[in-house]
């Protein structure tokens, strides 16, 4: 009887420690290649630090290239904790938090580093609290979805707005995207991204936009022959959890969690920098296509077309809060600028 009674409370005091490790299925929609995809570095280094971190006490499961379905079906599933986490492009999070759009607003930012202390600082903390209140997503940071937007054209130099007048702009289906093409005097044309090739080079539309490693991996230097470093878009992945799954978790679990996040980050940025500074990259593009960086001045022509269309456009469409987030979004970036004397 007394070796029974051992025997048993051997057990009672093991079973706790053989407890199963607490799981987190991290999705995101891209090949799980963390040498040459931003959301793929994220998701390689967040599973190794947490995992590391809790000595194996939390796995993280990845689940890339979308196979848990679109951007939309995914997203549902960590609302219903089917899934706890996703590195969702803004355009996933615009169903369920349309002013994500403010991250839109086109030649924001002056350098990278302006837009990581945005993101980064107090603006970002106040724009994924209301995420979560208004949508009901926990954010965990906003991470790099492939850098600044550039634009391509098949006939003549971009060096001015008054150089895109006439020209067919091939678009995503995202209005605000669509108000600043008009505002500076081209053609808006939405095209599927699996057709943008074909319509480039049948003349359909005469050029697109993408960050430069996009236009790069497309191949689009084949059938474009200018590009434009206007970098006028740099809107980022907003990686949300589950806020019951996150509210679970014990102190420790969180500083694990987002310490991870913050590296993980961090790990995608330098990625999608050095990307774009390799073969895969612009100096792919310099010795393929005609390269043009507009000076200050000209810059300044595009901003004062743009920026006004798209406050206006927000204004329309989201009302007082638009206005609100539009003038919270740009005094972030002057409050960024000044911090690191821009």
């Amino acid at each position: 009887m007394k070796k029974l009674f051992l025997i048993v409370l051997l057990v009672l005091l093991v079973l706790p420690l053989m407890a199963a490790p607490l799981t987190i299925k991290l999705a995101h929609l891209n090949p799980q290649d963390p040498f040459d995809v931003p959301s793929a570095a994220m998701a390689a280094t967040f599973k190794s630090e947490v995992e590391a971190n809790s000595n194996g006490q939390i796995i993280v499961e990845l689940y890339p290239n979308g196979v848990l379905g679109k951007e939309r079906e995914t997203m549902l599933q960590v609302k219903a904790g089917i899934v706890q986490s996703f590195i969702s492009s803004s355009g996933g999070l615009s169903t369920f938090y349309p002013l994500i759009d403010v991250t839109n607003l086109p030649f924001a930012f002056s350098s990278y580093n302006v837009g990581y202390e945005v993101y980064d600082g107090d603006f970002g903390q106040e724009l994924a609290a209301d995420i979560e209140k208004q949508a009901g997503f926990k954010v965990l940071g906003f991470g790099e979805s492939g850098g600044f937007f550039a634009i391509t054209n098949s006939r003549r130099e971009v060096r001015t707005p008054a150089d895109m007048r006439g020209l067919k702009i091939r678009v995503m289906s995202v209005p605000l995207h669509q108000e600043v093409v008009k505002s500076l005097g081209a053609s808006p044309t939405v095209v599927a991204w699996a057709e943008v090739y074909t319509s480039l080079q049948t003349g359909v539309v005469d050029g697109q936009m993408n960050p430069i490693s996009i236009i790069n991996m497309a191949k689009f230097y084949e059938v474009q022959d200018y590009i434009t470093l206007t970098n006028h878009l740099y809107a980022p992945y907003v990686w949300v959890m589950n806020p019951r799954f996150y509210n679970g978790l014990t102190a420790d679990q969180k500083k694990i969690v987002d310490d991870a996040a913050r590296t993980a980050i961090l790990a995608g940025r330098g990625v999608s920098r050095v990307i774009d500074s390799s073969d895969k990259g612009l100096p792919v593009l310099l010795e393929k296509m005609n390269v043009y960086v507009p000076t200050a001045a000209e810059m300044k022509q595009f901003r004062d077309l743009a920026i006004p269309a798209a406050r206006a456009f927000l204004e329309r469409t989201y009302k007082s809060q638009g206005k609100y987030w539009v003038d919270r979004f740009l005094s972030a970036v002057e409050d960024a600028e000044a911090k690191l004397g821009y």
